[in-house]
């Protein structure tokens, strides 16, 4: 343990206390609640060693699709994490050293990255989708000394140059499973060595509370990928917030459907479930199956639930009912979720996906949390911890009824980025005028509910009427004939622009004037008749990142450039 162990672990649990007990009295959580703030802080040595100390109780529950399964409690994770950390340090790595981690949802995931914190090292977590080209400007850009990856992605580092450590989970064998022995390629030290090392740990240090902990490479939905830095307390200590939206408590069982590398990972499959002292709960499938998915959500006995709006249109698809009994709370984060699949869930299972609103930048800013009224279409209201103000588009003042969604620096909550690593100016260009500016355009009632209007990028507008999107494609999604559905500008003589979808079909339903149509006059009976959408272009799938995220940059520029299979208002084009 850290000289600071026992003071910083009682002050931590003095701050998630006060949350578990006003999980359902959000006045009272938003009004009482404090951050800890702490000069020195260790969340692994900190909470998590200091939570596992005797603990036999299950932290991590990992199925695979085709029946396997390990269980790990929070001693052994304990332990685990003691071995490698010390045999990471005799490989060389040391506090304040880049560790890039690409692994899947396997045990030595969750290893490393407590390892990692008890050494001081910073990760720069990737999922394993990405390329040789995206790795190679993580290692370049991240300055990554060590990277630690399955075997089966060995071979992409081969056109990555740079004298990192190479360390290898498995030997690259089809099928190669968790802690596989073999040999690693030329140059690959052996993971499963990990297994030899002590399992006592003693820090090399303290852990200040501003040492750099993690260095996230955001999706790139409209330009290349920033790079943001997090602290050992932004998140850690940040994801109380996140703990609280969910609604976790000790001994819950907590399945997030997200992959490795992205920061929603970090936040509800590591710090919101260990901060509750609940159990993350993985289940590893090639193809989703949402009746697969419901079988073992069932047999394992999930009591909390978090998906992104990708997954919950795929769900909504399916039976609901083959659900026997539904988790206690479900939430969605990742995009805004459209009030139309919140309602089929409703009616299915009883419960109500709460919708939260976050970024890589910071932990979850806005939610709808347990216990509380909620308003169709409303992302909820401030998270405890976070003062959250709309900056007027025009004039930058705070207190808009509609404008950019933004924190008050001077509460400044310590769920928030450092800032974008090695770039001063885009980190004071979102930090200018004394509020983080999230570049999300929001709006505010009288209740002091805010409701997601779009990316400030994504709205435009259509006879000097604003559109947003977002509101359209939640309409679009409404019909029965549509699975997804994005909407960008497309030039237009008279209008300067006017809305097009992009469409996903349902099963059953065919490309075509008559579907056009059924879709353009089911549109114009919702929506005010300058949001009325004018073009349609059906698709079999929308480019999106590597994370989910929908890219309409990539729909905008395939817009401009024209189409020969768009349907107008009216007809087709010819």
């Amino acid at each position: 343990m850290t000289t600071t162990g026992t003071s910083a672990t009682e002050q931590f649990r003095t701050a998630r206390d006060f949350l578990l007990r006003h999980r359902e009295d959000y006045e009272a959580a938003y009004e009482g609640f404090s951050w800890p703030r702490f000069e020195r802080f260790n969340w692994a040595l900190d909470w998590f060693d200091a939570i596992a100390a005797g603990n036999d109780r299950t932290a991590l529950h990992i199925a695979e699709e085709g029946g396997d399964e390990q269980r790990f409690s929070y001693a052994e994770l304990s332990a685990r994490s003691n071995q490698v950390a010390n045999w990471l340090r005799e490989q060389g790595v040391a506090a304040g050293d880049r560790i890039l981690v690409m692994l899947g949802n396997q045990v030595e995931l969750w290893e490393t990255a407590l390892a990692a914190m008890k050494l001081r090292a910073v990760m720069i977590p990737a999922t394993p989708l990405l390329g040789t080209v995206d790795l190679r400007d993580r290692i370049e850009r991240g300055r990554a000394r060590h990277v630690i990856t399955r075997g089966e992605d060995v071979e992409k580092f081969d056109g990555v140059p740079g004298t990192y450590t190479r360390i290898v989970v498995g030997d690259g064998s089809p099928g190669e499973g968790s802690r596989g022995e073999g040999s690693p390629g030329k140059g690959w030290l052996a993971y499963a060595d990990t297994a030899s090392a002590a399992r006592d740990f003693e820090p090399d240090g303290p852990t200040e509370a501003g040492d750099p902990l993690m260095l996230y490479f955001t999706s790139g939905t409209t330009s290349q990928p920033k790079l943001v830095e997090h602290t050992h307390v932004s998140y850690p200590v940040g994801h109380l917030a996140t703990m609280y939206w969910i609604g976790l408590k000790p001994g819950d069982v907590h399945l997030n459907i997200s992959s490795p590398g992205w920061a929603k990972h970090a936040w509800s499959n590591l710090f919101a479930p260990w901060n509750a002292e609940a159990t993350v709960f993985i289940y590893n499938y090639t193809r989703f199956d949402a009746g697969g998915l419901m079988a073992v959500m069932d047999r394992v006995g999930v009591t909390s639930f978090c998906a992104p709006p990708t997954v919950w249109r795929m769900l909504i698809q399916a039976d609901l009912g083959q659900l026997g009994t539904p988790p206690r709370e479900i939430v969605a984060a990742g995009e805004p979720l459209n009030p139309e699949v919140i309602d089929a869930v409703k009616r299915a299972w009883g419960v109500t996906i709460r919708d939260g609103f976050g970024q890589t930048e910071t932990a979850v800013q806005v939610s709808n949390s347990p216990g509380q009224r909620l308003i169709p279409g409303s992302m909820g209201r401030p998270s405890p911890g976070y003062r959250v103000t709309l900056l007027d588009p025009v004039t930058g003042e705070p207190g808009a009824a509609e404008g950019e969604i933004s924190l008050d620096l001077s509460a400044r909550p310590v769920g928030l980025m450092t800032g974008y690593h090695g770039d001063a100016e885009r980190t004071a260009e979102a930090m200018a005028g004394g509020y983080y500016r999230t570049g999300d355009i929001g709006s505010l009632d009288v209740d002091g509910y805010l409701t997601y209007v779009g990316r400030s990028d994504d709205v435009f507008k259509s006879s000097d009427y604003k559109v947003s999107p977002f509101e359209l494609e939640s309409a679009l999604l409404e019909h029965e004939a549509v699975v997804e559905a994005a909407v960008v500008p497309a030039p237009d003589a008279v209008r300067l622009a006017v809305p097009k979808a992009y469409v996903v079909l349902a099963k059953g339903w065919k490309p075509g004037e008559e579907t056009a149509e059924a879709i353009f006059e089911y549109t114009r009976s919702v929506l005010a008749p300058y949001k009325r959408l004018r073009r349609i272009e059906f698709t079999e799938e929308l480019p999106k990142t590597i994370s989910g995220k929908i890219r309409r940059v990539d729909l905008r520029e395939r817009t401009a450039q024209g189409s020969l299979e768009e349907w107008l208002e009216r007809g087709r084009r010819q």
